[in-house]
């Protein structure tokens, strides 16, 4: 069974970026979160694949002194970047104006170890995903997934400056960056499908990179990889 890295700490990455990081594990499907600190009110990106992950990123931004947040971005619909906002108070909940009907699909099903354990059964695929889903949500008492109440079609720049940047993509139609303090914060929008919606064919979105890179983003932060400057960017995407 894999157990969760718990008290990690908020690592400053540039300007009023802040970043609780990924974990390695791949098994655990545990994405990073990323903090932008403002007086006005955080913004955090994506909310913790969890509620249990969420307490611990709620911690550490109080450890480090940051303001609470005010806004919360989903990068994209995926469960490990959306299901900690149950946990999250007073916060906005922002993201592509798609992801509204994806996501009032998925907040209607019958979430549970056993509706987990029957999914699996019937489309094996879903077993790394949705054993990850198990060990990260042990009770499921209050859980809820969270629709976003603000949405936005190309761009959106918040009331902080954070903006915010449709780019779609093959693994998540409603896939969104974040921009501040020369980073973009990527979420897994150049990755490929989800393992379950795979085909040989699909690859990383080798466009997508290189649009990125051209625009020499000081850091470039995917959300299950450690962050990386411009330099390395290029020689390792």
């Amino acid at each position: 069974m894999h157990a969760a890295i718990v008290g990690q700490v908020l690592e400053h990455l540039n300007g009023r970026v802040w970043l609780y990081p990924h974990d390695p594990d791949p098994d655990a499907i545990r994405p990073s979160v990323a903090v932008i600190a403002d007086d006005r009110g955080s913004v955090l990106i994506d909310a913790g694949n969890s509620p249990e992950h969420a307490g611990e990123i709620q911690a550490a931004i109080a450890a480090a002194g940051l303001p609470a947040p005010r806004w919360l971005v989903y990068t994209h619909h995926h469960w490990d970047h959306t299901w900690g906002a149950c946990a999250w108070p007073d916060v906005t909940v922002i993201a592509h104006s798609s992801a509204v009907g994806i996501m009032t699909a998925e907040a209607e099903r019958p979430w549970s170890h056993r509706y987990l354990h029957d999914q699996v059964k019937v489309n094996p695929k879903l077993g790394p995903s949705f054993r990850a889903r198990a060990l990260a949500v042990p009770d499921w008492t209050g859980f809820k997934i969270v629709v976003p109440a603000q949405t936005f079609d190309d761009t959106l720049t918040l009331p902080t400056g954070v903006v915010l940047r449709h780019v779609g993509g093959n693994h998540a139609p409603d896939s969104v960056l974040a921009i501040d303090s020369g980073v973009v914060l990527i979420g897994d929008a150049f990755y490929p499908p989800p393992y379950h919606q795979r085909t040989q064919e699909d690859s990383v979105d080798y466009a997508m990179i290189k649009q990125l890179l051209s625009e020499r983003h000081a850091y470039y932060v995917d959300a299950h990889s450690p962050p990386r400057t411009l330099k390395a960017a290029s020689m390792t995407l």
